[in-house]
């Protein structure tokens, strides 16, 4: 009998080929070595987390993050709705994986830790972190994003503020249920939209019914979806006597018995797989009011400018990755006689991907800054803030989904197989047009505001004025604009808040980009010399110090 134990696959009797003309691992690599980034840092004002934001790159391209990332998909969580015994739990199961991207999350103050932070530009850092972070996977930032943007909601009733606060800008990550002022740390939640009304909350039916006890409800309904259930508390819309209010529902009582949130189901989702989604019933849940009856809306407003800048962030993150990815690919994939990153239409293609990129991060890192200015009091910052977070988060999410096509496409057969990872990222990038409202309801929010809020065109406008003189393509864009806005109404509003995304774009990179950046920006996307598709920019595009500033050489 011979044995085969010794054989090399050259000289197996089965061996038909070697491997060659495929790219490496991409692990380890630095998912901060982004020149957009780490400069849109310094310019907002937190120049002073570069440090941190490297490291925690570093770490994010990793290959024990990005397998983490991978796992926590994969193993997706399972719902257990009771123990052996028969017992009423609702409980969560999730595969370590998810664990160790949270612990990691929340330790590195991707949650509501900024909020305890004195230091100008906290919450410019912690977007910057999430930008690096993000590469590992995207469900996870779900729970810290909603903890991040329950603080200032909280904050509208300050005795509540006072116990929860600390617990929820902590950066300790404790996953057991238990009661909360009992952890280290807390994690929130939302349960806002329910089956028949979806963003219309107004239309909510759940039902909050006041007790012997000021400021204590029970709740009676449902809720639609209401991701990671298994956070310690919950930001909740219910009705009550004096109209739509929001209300802090915990998953366990003070005195330790469970609070009623039986999760009928976990949504079998597109994408965001390692993240679970639920539809919680309430009977007898007990609840706090924050702010007052009848002010639900209002209360929430600030969480829902925390979350569609993350949404922003999440989509500009998932561009990055994803032209690493295939940038990556280009350079050590040949085909007719060259490396792909050679090929004439290849590099237009990464240029016209790297220009999209760019544009996104730097309009995230911007609203991030007006987002750190304004809570520190600056009036002017809070009214573009109010604006430009919108406008942002319709655009830049929009433009995701091609994106990510596109750059699955680079790597053409090995990009549509799911252990390449490229088909993970095309499924989540969907999410962040829909998540924290749809591109209709975020179109609409910004006709309104220009109505209801007339310095926040006052804002924009003068943001734009930044750049006057630099850019005659942006000058005549930006005087349209202003003869467009007064014109528009809900049939033309996403005409209207596409042009206003992509003058402030061109704006940022005009005052803060390299020439060829700005110049091939603008002359594709304000010049109309722009094909339908990515890769068509005009023959006059520096391509080379396009792709040289994007995809920087890795040593060795």
């Amino acid at each position: 009998m011979v044995s085969t134990s010794a054989q090399s696959p050259s000289s197996s009797p089965y061996a038909t080929h070697e491997v060659t003309n495929q790219a490496p691992p991409l692990p380890p690599y630095d998912a901060s070595d982004d020149r957009a980034l780490l400069e849109g840092l310094r310019r907002e004002g937190a120049g002073w987390a570069e440090e941190d934001v490297r490291r925690l790159g570093l770490r994010a391209g990793s290959a024990q993050a990005q397998e983490w990332g991978e796992l926590a998909n994969r193993n997706e969580p399972e719902l257990r709705t009771h123990d052996r015994y028969g017992n009423r739990v609702d409980e969560v199961d999730f595969h370590p994986s998810w664990h160790h991207l949270m612990r990691t999350a929340v330790a590195e103050g991707l949650a509501g830790a900024p909020w305890a932070d004195d230091r100008p530009g906290a919450h410019v850092a912690r977007t910057a972190g999430g930008l690096v972070w993000g590469h590992t996977e995207a469900g996870h930032g779900c729970p810290t994003s909603m903890t991040y943007a329950a603080v200032p909601a909280l904050r509208a009733t300050p005795e509540l503020a006072k116990v929860y606060e600390p617990l929820l800008t902590s950066r300790e990550y404790d996953p057991e249920l238990r009661v909360p002022t009992e952890k280290p740390g807390l994690l929130a939640g939302m349960g806002m939209t329910e089956k028949q009304g979806g963003s219309d909350v107004r239309t909510n039916t759940t039902v909050a019914t006041p007790t012997a006890e000021a400021g204590v409800y029970t709740l009676r309904g449902h809720k639609w979806f209401t991701s990671a259930p298994m956070c310690d508390v919950f930001l909740v819309l219910a009705q009550a006597p004096g109209g739509l209010s929001c209300f802090l529902v915990p998953r366990i009582l003070p005195d330790g018995g469970r609070n009623p949130f039986r999760i009928q189901r976990l949504k079998d989702k597109l994408g965001n797989r390692s993240n679970a989604s639920s539809e919680p019933e309430f009977h007898g849940t007990v609840a706090w009011l924050v702010g007052a009856e009848g002010r639900g809306v209002k209360t929430i407003i600030e969480m829902v400018n925390c979350t569609r800048l993350d949404c922003v962030m999440s989509s500009a993150t998932l561009m990055r990755k994803t032209l690493v990815e295939a940038g990556h690919h280009a350079r050590y994939r040949g085909a007719f006689g060259a490396r792909l990153i050679d090929q004439p239409l290849m590099r237009n293609v990464l240029a016209d991907l790297a220009l999209e990129s760019e544009a996104a991060t730097t309009l995230t890192l911007r609203l991030a800054g007006a987002a750190d200015r304004a809570v520190r009091g600056d009036a002017g910052e809070k009214a573009f803030r109010r604006i430009a977070t919108a406008v942002g988060k319709y655009w830049v999410t929009k433009r995701g989904p091609a994106f990510t096509a596109e750059a699955l496409e680079c790597l053409g057969g090995n990009g549509y197989v799911e252990d390449s990872g490229m088909p993970r990222h095309y499924r989540e990038a969907p999410l962040l047009s829909i998540w924290e409202g749809s591109g209709n309801v975020n179109a609409l929010d910004v006709l309104r505001a220009l109505g209801r809020e007339p310095d926040t065109a006052e804002a924009l406008f003068a943001e734009l004025a930044l750049a006057r003189g630099a850019d005659t393509r942006l000058d005549e864009t930006v005087t349209s604009l202003r003869r467009q806005l007064a014109e528009t109404d809900q049939v033309g509003a996403r005409r209207l808040v596409e042009r206003m995304a992509l003058a402030l774009q061109a704006s940022l990179l005009v005052r803060d980009a390299p020439h060829p950046v700005a110049d091939a920006f603008c002359a594709t996307r304000l010049g109309g010399d722009w094909g339908h598709a990515f890769g068509t920019l005009p023959a006059g595009a520096d391509l080379g110090s396009i792709l040289d500033r994007a995809l920087p050489v890795r040593e060795g």
